[in-house]
């Protein structure tokens, strides 16, 4: 277990260090009195644990450990206090554990107990989870596979991570500038505060993820953070490339389109309302919306009506106002002599239109409808 320590007072570190050699399997690496140095040095080395003093001058020990959680998320912290209110703060952040001077030598032992063990777990829950693919949705909801076939809704710590992680997501393999993330997340806070913000939720989406050992690895460069995935199949992804690899339609991709197309059970992050969503959003919707299109018109070209009427009703139900797709059917069940569903069809129109816009439908459309009243009438 390779060790460092940080303390402003040398006694302090020097009593401590004692303390850990009467320990099997500790190795010192340094002890800092300054905590900047020791901050690059942490940053610098394999560094399983740091002992992290609390009261520490120019920086505090719990910002230091969220500058240093930020960048090396799997560290293990152990504060130092000479207060037992300090510990509050410090299992907001996490910490594995706390101890207050003057140190016990039994309960350092317990702590080292408590790392090692913590230490195991990590290395095996990592070691089980790896080769293994899971499934993520993000239409509509936004659930991960945990067992083979049951998808449970991700837990966040804080809404600002969650929507952290999603922007993250959309934008997975390419480089997220932390001051896009400020403007985008907190654009309200003083710059000196700030950075602390998004330093602590990002850990904190990493300790989300951990449980799924290196599938999510979040990045640090020195303008930002790259998200990167392995074996994750996102519903999205898969979702378009199947898609892309069916258009432009050909006759022998009809029937598998349309089973493509019903893998699409809701719009992209649909309960999510972040503004940052709409054009990924709209640029789907007009995929599914082409593709529907297009396998309706070729079952309604090829006589398969009740397909046809399956595939128009599908797109008013995803998108009431398409209002061609109205027109689709009421030309059909014209064509059954189904009148009753001709006007039925009309009067759905007329009312999303009105609910929604406040306005009629499209001049042409009205216009059929009166010719069609007519001919009825005639007939």
């Amino acid at each position: 277990m390779k060790v460092i320590l940080v303390d402003d007072e040398k006694l302090a570190l020097d009593y401590l260090e004692r303390q850990l050699m009467n320990l099997a399997h500790i190795e010192l690496l340094g002890k800092y009195t300054n905590p900047l140095i020791g901050r690059e040095e942490i940053l610098q080395q394999a560094v399983d644990v740091i002992f992290l003093d609390i009261s520490l001058p120019e920086i505090n020990g719990i910002e230091l450990a969220e500058q240093i959680l930020e960048k090396k998320p799997d560290i293990h912290i152990v504060f130092v206090t000479a207060y037992n209110e300090h510990a509050v703060k410090a299992f907001e952040l996490n910490a594995l554990d706390y101890i207050v001077k003057p140190i016990n030598a039994k309960r350092l032992v317990k702590t080292i107990e408590r790392i090692q063990e913590r230490m195991q777990s990590v290395s095996k829950r990592n070691s089980s989870s790896q080769g293994d693919r899971i499934r993520m949705k993000v239409f509509k909801q936004v659930r991960i596979e945990t067992s083979p076939g049951q998808f449970s809704i991700m837990q966040w710590r804080t809404s600002k991570a969650q929507e952290l992680f999603l922007y993250l997501l959309q934008h997975r393999g390419q480089l997220v500038r932390k001051s896009a993330l400020i403007d985008l997340l907190w654009p309200e806070y003083e710059t000196d505060k700030v950075y602390s913000q998004l330093y602590t939720a990002i850990y904190h989406i990493r300790k989300t993820l951990k449980p799924f050992g290196d599938r999510f690895q979040i990045t640090n460069v020195t303008e930002g953070y790259i998200l990167n995935m392995q074996s994750v199949v996102l519903d999205v992804e898969e979702w378009e490339t199947n898609l892309k690899m069916l258009l432009p339609l050909y006759s022998e991709f009809v029937d598998s389109c349309s089973e493509v197309l019903k893998m699409y059970t809701g719009d992209y992050l649909q309960e999510c309302d972040y503004w940052w969503v709409e054009n990924e959003r709209q640029r789907l919707n007009e995929l599914w919306l082409e593709a529907s299109f297009a396998t309706a018109k070729w079952y309604e070209n090829e006589k398969q009506v009740d397909q046809a009427i399956h595939s128009y009703t599908a797109i008013c139900k995803q998108h009431p106002l398409e209002e061609d797709a109205y027109l689709a059917l009421m030309k059909i069940y014209d064509s059954l002599g189904n009148y009753h569903l001709v006007h039925r069809q009309y009067e759905m129109l007329v009312e999303v239109f009105q609910e929604e816009l406040n306005e009629e439908p499209s001049v042409h459309i009205m216009e059929w409808f009166k010719q069609w009243e007519k001919s009825i009438v005639q007939l």
